[in-house]
């Protein structure tokens, strides 16, 4: 079950107009924290982004399941499912026994998943995936929420890190 203030975000976000997947972001957050902090842990990154997206689906965040071919048939009717579940109302108390081996298959994972360094590596691989021109076109839409002294900021940052680079080479 989410927590209050990731469904208060969330929402928030969807009153402010932004897309489902920032909405769903506020969710995937919210899983990252939980690793960090030592409640479970994750066999890796990609599991830890696919326990926040199932939540926000099943929170009623209107995320479409990913496209035929995109991934397994077997993640498409998991997100199908989860899509199901989050516009019906019917509360039906889970299963207690399958909640603690989840839980408990979960607390035996690894913590490393949540780590600056692998959450980094895969956000470099999904963007490699997308290719040049979408890499692009969100670096330029960055630039423009940005605002003057974010730009600024950020020009600055990617200067220190050019430079940083050059010196371990």
């Amino acid at each position: 079950m989410p927590e209050k203030e990731t469904l208060e975000r969330a929402r928030e976000d969807e009153r402010e107009g932004k897309s489902p997947s920032t909405q769903a972001g506020e969710f995937v957050r919210e899983e990252m924290h939980h690793i960090r902090e030592g409640k479970h842990g994750a066999s890796s990154t990609k599991q830890a982004i696919a326990i926040g997206l199932s939540k926000a689906r099943r929170a009623g965040v209107k995320l479409e399941a990913p496209k035929a071919g995109k991934t397994s048939a077997e993640t498409r009717k998991k997100a199908q499912h989860d899509i199901r579940k989050g516009q019906t109302s019917r509360n039906r108390r889970p299963s207690a026994k399958r909640s603690r081996a989840t839980s408990g298959a979960l607390k035996r994972e690894g913590r490393s998943a949540a780590s600056k360094h692998n959450l980094a590596k895969q956000a470099r691989s999904a963007a490699r995936v997308r290719g040049p021109r979408a890499r692009q076109k969100a670096a330029m839409k960055a630039v423009q929420t940005k605002g003057k002294a974010g730009l600024k900021r950020a020009a600055r940052k990617a200067a220190h890190t050019r430079s940083t680079h050059r010196r371990a080479a």
